[in-house]
């Protein structure tokens, strides 16, 4: 069963190839986007290093001059996704890509620690070697501006100043923030609604919000300065953190495996030195038992246990006392016998709902960095128990964005939402079946 599951697999990234770069799945993300070109890039390398390596550099070949990477780079003109390259508007900003039309905004930084699980897994070492070579200074330049442009309190520690940004785009974190804005009604045609099920995704009015944020930012021509001083949203979030400081880990081992660059080494030190120590003294929460983010505008933490929660476990920031902890807490709130493991928000929470994008469902992406994230502080059991799960709601339900986390829906094949064919569930099974 599992090798017909793999080449299923295999199937739905050749699919979603397009000659340089994939798309997340057909026509409800027809363009590339940032993270799901790393975890993708992960999965073809297990069976085509070339297509892995072609899709980071294309990722790459769209950064701006500051460093910065956008979230999605619209390589053609479609129409079936909106907010699009006219609403965006990167041209605005003076250094964006003169090559590309993309978003003004980013998401998590997983390029270095892609790299290095391609070099990982790859059989030629010294070719992704020399490979790597080619592209590591992009990803560092590329942390180079977080550090410089997003961390204006210099902890170490970098905002994101859009929900999109996360990742996690309609997470009930947000909550409490848009409840300290009261934005325009936006006149717009949606476009993902006439490809899922409205229930499977955010309301109009949260769209608003999300449209408002990004017309402050165009206002101001997507000046870092300018976001950090005005932007109703500005929030320091443990997984894109934690995804910068394990790729910061993967860029000290590359480099180091390279030779030379004892500058960028001793620089990479240093973020992580400080990121990590102002990660543990304000992002974890003793009486919650895990991180949480905090809003950085209004100077509070938002103390919600989300599937972000855990993501610290994969970057190798908790302690192994911190790491005990949090596993009792996630066991405890998601882990129950009824559950899949991990829905991306507290399923013990009135804000919980287990069909709506990330305000419940359980995500392949999340999974796999749990799955990792458990081996890393020695909870095999657990960290076994993700795979088996994340694997299980693939088998009953198909290669889907996001899954119901509760058991008994999983009877018809009917608890898989939002796109089908999805890109990265497809990847990091590829890679989780090969561990």
């Amino acid at each position: 069963m599992k090798e017909e599951l793999y080449k299923k697999a295999v199937t739905v990234l050749e699919n979603n190839w397009k000659d340089s770069f994939s798309i997340p799945c057909a026509n409800l993300y027809p363009f590339q986007w940032k993270w799901d070109s790393g975890f993708i890039a992960i999965g073809f390398a297990h069976f085509d290093m070339p297509k892995a390596q072609k899709e980071i550099e294309t990722l790459l070949d769209a950064q701006w001059e500051n460093g910065f990477i956008p979230h999605i780079i619209f390589h053609t003109d479609n129409d079936s996704y909106f907010p699009g390259p006219n609403f965006h508007r990167s041209d605005l900003h003076p250094l964006s890509s003169k090559k590309y039309k993309s978003t003004g905004m980013t998401q998590p930084p997983v390029i270095g620690f892609v790299l290095e699980d391609m070099y990982k897994i790859s059989k030629e070492k010294n070719e992704s070697l020399k490979y790597i070579e080619t592209v590591i200074d992009k990803v560092f330049f590329n942390h180079q501006y977080f550090y410089s442009k997003r961390d204006p309190q210099n902890e170490g520690l970098v905002y994101i100043y859009h929900n999109w940004e996360s990742g996690t785009d309609n997470s009930p974190i947000w909550d409490d923030i848009w409840a300290t804005m009261n934005p325009p009604e936006y006149t717009f045609e949606r476009r993902d609604t006439t490809h899922v099920d409205a229930s499977e995704r955010p309301s109009k009015r949260e769209y608003d919000h999300y449209l408002h944020i990004i017309e402050i930012a165009k206002e101001h021509n997507y000046s870092d300065e300018k976001i950090a001083e005005l932007s109703p949203f500005l929030v320091q979030d443990p997984l894109f953190n934690a995804m910068l400081i394990k790729s910061n880990e993967s860029l000290i081992n590359l480099y180091t495996l390279i030779g030379g660059n004892a500058d960028k080494i001793e620089q990479l030190e240093k973020w992580q030195q400080k990121g990590k120590a102002s990660f543990n003294a304000k992002l974890y929460d003793e009486e919650i038992g895990a991180y949480i983010h905090y809003d950085l505008r209004n100077e509070k933490p938002l103390r919600f246990l989300s599937s972000s929660s855990f993501a610290p476990l994969f970057a190798n920031i908790p302690s192994q006392e911190k790491a005990a902890k949090m596993v009792d807490v996630m066991m405890d709130k998601f882990g129950g016998e009824d559950q899949y493991l991990c829905a991306s928000f507290d399923p013990t929470s009135d804000r919980f709902n287990p069909k709506k994008y990330w305000r419940g469902p359980v995500w392949i992406n999340l999974n796999w960095l749990l799955f990792y994230g458990l081996k890393n502080y020695g909870f095999n059991d657990i960290s076994n128990r993700v795979k088996k799960d994340s694997i299980e709601m693939i088998e009953k339900n198909g290669f889907f964005e996001y899954f119901d986390s509760r058991k008994e829906i999983h009877t018809d094949g009917k608890a898989g939402y939002g796109g089908n064919h999805f890109s990265w569930s497809a990847a990091l099974l590829i890679d989780m079946l090969n561990n």
